[in-house]
């Protein structure tokens, strides 16, 4: 079976990434597209809320449990990250989701990461999508855990600063040899971009479009309500609606 279509999502904190995810989800949902890995990379995981989902247990905490020797007795070290990796996954109607979870101190994860990438490759084959949403890093694609991605969704806000910070993030997925299909810029909390298009037109990526301040997002954010939840008619809904309508999907 062919892999999943990989589609990552990333920009710096408060830009709107994971909200962009969460309702790209959504349009996948909406509009039948097919089944959907919901990865949640970011050390700050809140994807699950914007989902509005139950995390029980990240990816990160059995790393380290494993890398401890927390094993039960009579089964090796591979089974049982086998086994703890295969309840990671959290499993919804319409999408499943995984959730990285943040580093959790020093020391070497060669091992565990390894099996980490065969667990992804292997649940790769069952989707139609990976939505990832990336930390500003890219820590895990550049760790290779995930290693190619079809769509990069950069996520800036309107400034000149945002837009160089999301052109630096593109610089670095490219050192790391990551196979990049197509990327995108996305500017948020505007109506009108076109100021900073000579800033755009500098980091070689291509304006997919512009989402307006929502304060529907921000209310069900402080509510601890999910976007999936947004009515029809939310600035934010609409706006990503016709973006996503862009891609290749």
């Amino acid at each position: 079976m062919e892999r999943s279509k990989h589609i990552a999502v990333a920009g710096k904190g408060g830009t709107g990434k994971t909200t962009t995810a969460a309702l790209l989800i959504r349009y996948l949902i909406e509009n039948k597209k097919g089944s959907i890995l919901a990865v949640d990379a970011d050390p700050n995981s809140n994807l699950n809320e914007a989902l509005g989902v139950k995390v029980e247990n990240t990816i990160s905490n059995i790393l380290v449990d494993v890398k401890k020797n927390n094993v039960p007795t009579g089964m090796t070290k591979q089974t049982y990250l086998e086994l703890k990796l295969h309840q990671s996954l959290t499993e919804t109607k319409y999408y499943d989701l995984l959730v990285m979870g943040g580093p959790q101190g020093p020391g070497c994860y060669c091992f565990p990461t390894e099996l980490l990438k065969k667990h992804i490759d292997v649940l790769d084959n069952n989707y139609d999508y990976m939505v990832i949403d990336n930390e500003a890093g890219m820590e895990h694609i550049s760790r290779e855990t995930i290693e190619n991605v079809d769509i990069l969704l950069l996520i800036s806000d309107p400034t000149a600063k945002g837009v160089r910070t999301v052109g630096r993030i593109y610089e670095l997925a490219k050192s790391l040899k990551i196979n990049i299909g197509e990327a995108y810029i996305i500017i948020t909390k505007t109506e009108d971009a076109s100021d900073l298009q000579n800033e755009i037109d500098a980091t070689g990526l291509k304006l997919l479009g512009v989402v307006p301040n929502d304060p529907l997002v921000a209310e069900y954010d402080l509510k601890g309500k999910p976007l999936m939840d947004l009515p029809e008619d939310s600035p934010a809904v609409r706006a990503t609606r016709e973006i996503f309508g862009k891609l290749k999907l």
